[in-house]
């Protein structure tokens, strides 16, 4: 019995057929399923999204009137926390120490979660300073940092020696290595100076082997899958989309689109694929999917879901855009044919365009060189009987 399509593929279908003019066998078409299996989507998704009784209406109304007053209450400390940093920064006698402005909020209400997230400052930190006091050093380079901080707002083009000079005129007397270590670990360079590096940041470890060595290559389906994410910007902002490739055919087998890069959109998209490959009767089990060394994809759900699936990871290297060429020139088509061709206004507007050109133009439509100037579904129609005859 064939298993059921992943539910983010039965709503994406939903979606297309419900924004297009397209008629109901046609969307079926384009999509690879029956007229009836989409009439029946049709129908459970009627039933889920029908209107809720009057009793439900005021429970869902009460939910929300809490929400909105709950939303309030938090802008209006948000809004406090702002006003009260604004007054604190401004007394030039204080250090620019932003840990008494939290305690003293704290003490007036506004939780410490809040006044963290809107100064941007860490909560562990905040709490190993309030169960220690600040010690005199602590002070000492607190009044350095503020005076060398005031002379390069003031004139962004001087260097840490400049900057020194002026700390000094105003009282704060230190030694030229100790001015160097503090723009240094601030960031505080001259605007003339030479140019740093964007954020410092390395890439965390690889959590599998390169088991491909750039040879993109499959004897048969479910040998070898390619995985990456690109993103594209809209007005209500960014979308990201997750998709993998089938080498043997060049076949999306699995996406996932949301609107934030965590770990569960490289875990849906693998959970996808496997859905639509079992689907069709196929075993992944043994198939490598190879990625980049991104943190989604060396994250412990993923190689949990690999482990769950009896696949095997593969890795390439760090800044080798080679290690992975066959899914950015997928991507690069993508970014032609969709993403730039106009200004989204909002993320469903371009994750339907996106879906119905993967399932209805890339899949159905555009014939490939490289497969014999066959689409990417015939070619498997074609080639997969005589490889399981061959094997």
């Amino acid at each position: 019995m064939p298993k059921p399509f992943p539910k983010e593929f039965r709503e994406d279908v939903i979606r297309v057929y419900r924004d297009s003019d397209a008629s109901m066998a046609q969307v079926a078409k384009d999509f690879g399923i029956s007229a009836s299996c989409l009439k029946r989507w049709l129908t459970i998704d009627d039933r889920r999204s029908a209107s809720p009784s009057a009793a439900g209406r005021a429970a869902n109304e009460s939910d929300a009137l809490r929400e909105a007053n709950k939303r309030i209450k938090l802008l209006e400390q948000e809004n406090e926390v702002l006003r009260r940093a604004a007054a604190y920064l401004s007394q030039a006698h204080l250090p620019k120490m932003m840990y008494p402005l939290v305690r003293e909020l704290a003490c007036d209400g506004i939780p410490v979660t809040v006044t963290c997230r809107v100064l941007n400052i860490a909560r562990q930190p905040y709490y190993r300073w309030l169960a220690s006091p600040v010690t005199d050093a602590e002070l000492t380079a607190a009044y350095r940092a503020n005076a060398l901080f005031d002379a390069h707002r003031e004139d962004p083009e001087f260097g840490y020696r400049f900057l020194l000079d002026e700390a000094r005129d105003g009282g704060e007397s230190m030694a030229e290595r100790t001015a160097w270590k503090i723009c240094s670990d601030q960031g505080w360079w001259s605007a003339f100076g030479k140019k740093r590096g964007r954020n410092g940041k390395r890439p965390g470890p690889p959590v599998h082997d390169d088991l491909v060595r750039r040879d993109f290559t499959a004897t048969a389906p479910n040998n070898l899958w390619l995985a990456d994410i690109t993103e594209h910007w809209t007005r209500e902002g960014k979308l990201y989309i997750c998709a993998i490739k089938d080498v043997y055919s060049n076949r999306i087998v699995g996406y996932s689109i949301d609107s934030r890069m965590k770990s569960r959109i490289a875990v849906s998209a693998l959970d996808n694929a496997v859905a639509r490959r079992a689907g069709e009767g196929a075993d992944v089990a043994g198939c490598v999917l190879h990625t980049d060394r991104g943190s989604q994809f060396r994250s412990r759900k993923l190689v949990h879901q690999l482990n769950r699936h009896r696949m095997a990871g593969s890795m390439g290297r760090v800044g080798a855009a080679g290690d992975n060429a066959a899914m950015e020139s997928f991507f690069s088509l993508l970014q032609k044919n969709v993403l730039n061709r106009r200004v989204w206004n909002t993320r469903e507007e371009l994750r339907i365009a996106i879906v119905t050109w993967i399932e209805k133009t890339y899949h159905r439509r555009r014939r490939q060189a490289a497969l014999g100037r066959l689409t990417p579904v015939e070619y498997e129609l074609i080639m997969a009987p005589a490889v399981i005859q061959a094997a």
